[in-house]
Order: C-alpha cells, then sequence, then structure tokens
C-alpha cells in the first residue's frame, strides 16, 4: 500500500482524473484554499497533515475536497462562466496626503471611506472581495447594480472630509467572466477592471464597453447619468493588459 501510495504513474492517473471532476483539479494548493468556507478549512488541515509530498491519497483526498467546494460554489462559479461585473476604486492623492497628515488622520478617513462607499455596494448585492488600503474590489452580479453602487458611493462620498482634506475618488467597472479561487477574483477581467480604473484619472467614473452593453437602456438616465466616449490623450501611457480594442466610457451627471 505504501508502494502503490507513492508510485508516480498511480499519481499521474489521479490528477488525470481531477481534470474530469467539477471544480478547480489544482485544488489543495495555496491560493485555491485561501479565504472561508468549509472545504477550504479542511484542505487546510489536510495539507498540514499530509504534506505537500505527492501521494495517491493526497489526490483521492483533495479530489473529494474539489467536488465539495464546487457543490458549495454552485458547480461552476468558480470556473468562470458567469457573467460578473467587476468595480475597482481608490482614491486621488491619497499617499501624498497621508504622509503629511499623520495615522491618525489617516486611519480617520479610510473609516469614513468605508463608511461611504461600502453600504451601497452591499446594500445592491456586491461583495467587497478586498480592501487595499484607500480602494477596494468588489464584484456584482449585475451591472445595473454595480453602476447603482458607484454613483451612491460617490455621493456619499461627497460629504466626507477629514480638516480641510476632500477625498476624490475614481472607479473603474468591467463586465466579464472572472474566475473565483480561494475567496478571490482572478483573470483578464479583473486586470481590465483595474485598467479602467487608471484611466479614470483625478476622480472620475468609467465603465468599459461590455458593462455599458450590459446595462438595462434606462437605467443611466432613471440615475440622472449619461455614458461618453473616452478618448486617452496623444501623451498619455497607454493602458497595459488588456485588449488593443478596449472602449471606455466616461460616466458623468447630465
Amino acid at each position: 500500500m505504501y508502494a502503490t501510495n507513492n508510485r508516480p504513474d498511480v499519481i499521474d492517473i489521479l490528477r488525470k482524473a481531477r481534470k474530469q471532476l467539477p471544480g478547480d483539479p489544482a485544488f489543495g494548493d495555496p491560493l485555491s484554499v485561501s479565504g472561508p468556507g468549509g472545504a477550504r478549512a479542511v484542505a487546510r488541515a489536510a495539507d498540514r497533515l499530509v504534506g505537500d509530498s505527492p501521494s495517491a491519497a493526497r489526490e483521492i483526498g483533495f479530489g473529494a475536497l474539489q467536488v465539495w467546494q464546487a457543490a458549495l460554489e454552485r458547480l461552476g462559479r468558480g470556473k468562470g462562466t458567469q457573467e460578473m461585473t467587476v468595480m475597482f476604486t481608490d482614491l486621488v492623492s491619497f499617499s501624498s496626503w497621508s504622509l503629511t497628515a499623520g495615522d491618525e488622520a489617516t486611519l480617520d478617513l479610510l473609516r469614513k471611506v468605508a463608511r461611504a462607499i461600502e453600504p451601497p455596494i452591499a446594500e445592491r448585492g456586491g461583495q467587497v472581495v478586498k480592501r487595499m488600503g484607500d480602494g477596494v474590489m468588489a464584484v456584482f452580479p449585475s451591472a445595473d447594480r454595480a453602476v447603482e453602487a458607484a454613483i451612491a458611493a460617490r455621493r456619499n462620498l461627497a460629504d466626507t472630509t477629514v480638516g480641510t482634506y476632500r477625498p476624490r475618488m475614481r472607479i473603474g467597472l468591467h463586465t466579464g467572466s472572472p474566475r473565483e479561487i480561494g475567496g478571490d477574483w482572478l483573470g483578464v477581467d479583473v486586470t481590465i477592471a483595474a485598467r479602467v480604473m487608471e484611466a479614470a484619472g483625478n476622480g472620475r467614473m468609467m465603465i468599459s464597453e461590455s458593462t455599458l452593453a450590459a446595462l438595462e437602456p434606462e437605467t443611466l438616465a432613471d440615475l440622472g447619468h449619461t455614458a461618453r466616449p473616452y478618448r486617452r490623450s496623444f501623451f498619455a501611457a497607454p493602458l497595459s493588459g488588456v485588449p488593443e480594442d478596449l472602449r471606455i466610457y466616461r460616466i458623468s451627471s447630465s
């Protein structure tokens, strides 16, 4: 049994078999088992017990947990087949301000910003995936809800101040099929959303063409906003890691 458990050919067969199972065939590595969830917690405990040495028992055990995790994710949400809208935000010139403002004022600002922008996300069915200092990454199952949340968050933030400093937030939205792994969302569509936010410059709100196409026709009008094509300045650096034909739109009040 020991010899069979460590035979490379047996391990290779089991690894190939895992590719036919629902879920992530690499389930068990550090990336796939981070974050909350029963299957992930069991996988982390199992990894500490059996280690990362290849074995047939390890592949069988993680194969079972892979199917369990796939079931928890409704058999495929983690495969990148479900359309989601990804939101990125951050504050303009936050780093330079925080250097002179000090830690106490910076913490005060971040708390106020979180109270301004995170409730609109949750109230519209969004999920904050991670907080990145002065910004967040969130995902929504609906482009309309994502745009509604972004506009509400900007409206809330307009009343936020720390001393004489009034933060400005830029937002980028992109709709695609990112892949959920270990409580995080990864893939080209996540990168595109981040680059769309970079195009937002000094506090604008930008959406990709795919997000605009996913909106109901009346959504922007009902919100009192319009979408106008964004044209990059001739001297601006090109956005990296995005398709050359990516079209971006600026969302502004009517």
